[in-house]
């Protein structure tokens, strides 16, 4: 395979291990990406994000194996006792691989739900797109692992929690976990997604991908904690097919990693069919965070709605891309995107782009964007009733970030964020400490 892709950056980082592939689609997905390269800044989506940080290492695949010990000491970190998710079926990735010991036992999950390995099991699916996304490309040629949930029509799954850990390994390496979720006809499912790294760990990079279906009248909620070690690299792509009056509720809450990008691709393929594509992100040090999305409405009387708050600190940089297509045969369509930043220090910076691509007549669609710093009179009030300046920061903050999360249905799912993010706000907003 040629190190050098022509249009893109090299692949020199995953060479070794795209030119050892042997299955067909592999082969193909990897053919796909030789053609086209790494993103550079020259292609529109990934104008903002650069990827120089991957052409820098060379990436190995993680050992199989892993410290036990350490990893139930981060679960424990993550749900202690009493909190809100401690109880909930769980599934559980170390560096990108199921770990059976780890998770909850097919058994405990609620009745009429299934779960598969991806390596037990490799289904890519039709969703995803691997000779249009290099990074998609990039993770279908190097899949070890994964779950496959599916939730049989009529039921209620209620609240599943999937942890991806990346632990303590020797050398620089990448994971690229394969998930999919599919609801039948009336299914509903609150997926509870946590990816979370070890500081201790070398730098890593973690590129998931996640294809869900959701069948007429099913509502899926899809909340996510993106809590990755300092240095790591965090590109996660999601695609979700949205059919008539079903719902597809997504929420990210990004505080880690030194380069993260969360990517959802939404189709709206039945009348009728609502997506919600929300998020947060709380950065600071010389973190980047882009939030991307693509909705396509593809068919009439169809809802979308995104709503996006930034708060950056030191040289931090955040992104925001919302794209909103809508097809001719989608009349009757209502969609809105806002994004809005607070930038605390000289040195942040926010990138906004949204877009809106319609072809339909009848419709209703709106985009709006804020950027601006903290209100020196709100910050005067409290610092007049007696409140210290950095914790009257952190009130204004932590305010301005909640009214995003409350956007969270699931309450537990919520209060979760909500304490994740009120640990954040202490070290990055009144001690200025790393939030990793």
């Amino acid at each position: 395979m040629n190190a050098i892709a022509p249009a893109g950056r090299s692949l020199a980082p995953f060479e070794a291990r795209l030119a050892g592939l042997h299955d067909s689609q592999r082969k193909a997905a990897a053919g796909d990406l030789a053609r086209v390269g790494l993103p550079g800044p020259r292609v529109e989506a990934w104008h903002y994000t650069n990827l120089r940080a991957l052409s820098a290492h060379s990436f190995t695949e993680p050992d199989a194996r892993f410290d036990e010990q350490a990893a139930h000491a981060a679960l424990e970190a993550l749900f202690p006792k009493g909190s809100a998710l401690e109880k909930l079926p769980r599934l559980v990735l170390v560096n990108g691989r199921l770990a059976a010991g780890l998770s909850s036992s097919a058994a405990s999950l609620p009745a009429g739900v299934s779960c598969l390995s991806f390596a037990s099991s490799p289904e890519f699916g039709t969703l995803a797109a691997p000779q249009r996304d290099p990074l998609v490309a990039l993770n279908t040629a190097l899949a070890s692992d994964g779950v496959r949930l599916s939730v049989a029509s009529g039921v209620n799954a209620g609240q599943i929690v999937l942890v991806s850990l990346a632990l303590s390994s020797s050398g620089t390496v990448s994971f690229h976990p394969r998930h999919s979720v599919a609801l039948g006809a009336g299914a509903s499912l609150t997926l509870i997604e946590i990816a979370a790294g070890d500081d201790a760990s070398d730098l890593y990079f973690h590129n998931p991908v996640l294809t869900c279906s959701v069948a007429e009248k099913a509502h899926f909620e899809h909340v996510k904690l993106q809590r990755e070690a300092g240095d790591a690299i965090h590109l996660a792509t999601v695609y979700a097919d949205i059919a008539s009056h079903a719902t597809y509720e997504s929420f990210v809450l990004g505080l880690g990693a030194a380069l993260a990008r969360h990517e959802v691709h939404a189709g709206l393929s039945g009348t009728h069919a609502a997506v919600h594509v929300n998020g947060a992100q709380l950065l600071g040090d010389a973190q980047v965070g882009d939030i991307t999305s693509v909705i396509m409405h593809g068919a009439p009387d169809c809802i979308s709605r995104q709503t996006v708050r930034n708060v950056l600190t030191d040289r931090a940089r955040a992104v925001f891309q919302g794209k909103v297509l809508v097809e001719r045969v989608a009349q009757k369509t209502d969609g809105y995107q806002m994004n809005q930043a607070l930038l605390l220090s000289p040195g942040a910076e926010i990138d906004a782009k949204p877009e809106l691509e319609i072809y339909a007549d009848d419709v209703r669609c709106s985009h709006g964007a804020t950027v601006g710093a903290l209100d020196e009179e709100q910050l005067f009030y409290l610092r007049s009733r007696g409140i210290a300046d950095a914790q009257a920061r952190r009130i204004l903050v932590e305010a301005f970030l909640i009214e995003a999360t409350e956007l969270v249905q699931n309450e537990a799912a919520r209060d979760f964020l909500d304490g994740e993010l009120a640990r954040a706000l202490v070290k990055r907003v009144t001690t200025g400490e790393s939030l990793s």
